[in-house]
């Protein structure tokens, strides 16, 4: 067991003949004994910030685990809300592809049509312009013909000049 500040003010020294000065020798003790005693109470101190950082350590520590949980938390909503993100971008971009798609294929079939209806209305106006043609032409042959001229040499009837 250690020594306390009263075992070393109550210890007593056997005398010899040569011995030392007693009291140097309590004076030497009693600047022992309150050196020790600072010391103890230093010691005291010490351990009580050493308990109250182990304390704060511990409540740190409770802290950190507390806050990397929580890190890891937000990391796995970040990934799971990044994965959904993804997902739903794939819908988007599936669904604007069908869309796309089925635009095309209407202006393709609305294209096609409109090259039909196109295509008819050449050969109807090309039907027409024969038509016409053929119809001026017979227009052109009745003029060109030689009974004209002899209907402008006669005279209309019941008419006297």
């Amino acid at each position: 067991m250690p020594l306390s500040p009263l075992d070393i003010h109550n210890k007593e020294f056997g005398r010899r003949l040569r011995g030392y000065d007693e009291d140097e020798v309590n004076e030497f003790l009693d600047q022992i004994i309150k050196d020790y005693e600072a010391m103890i109470r230093e010691n005291k101190e010490l351990q009580a910030q050493v308990s109250a950082s182990q304390e704060k350590l511990g409540h740190f520590s409770n802290i950190e685990e507390t806050l990397s949980k929580t890190i890891i938390v937000a990391q796995e909503a970040a990934d799971e809300l990044k994965s959904n993100s993804k997902k739903e971008a794939q819908l988007i971009v599936k669904e604007a592809e069908k869309n796309a798609d089925r635009i095309i294929n209407d202006a393709l079939a609305k294209s096609r049509k409109v090259a039909l209806e196109v295509e008819e209305l050449k050969k109807q106006a090309a039907i027409y312009r024969a038509r016409f043609r053929a119809l001026v032409e017979t227009q052109l042959e009745l003029l060109t013909q030689d009974g004209w001229e002899s209907l402008d040499h006669r005279e209309p009837k019941g008419i006297e000049a």
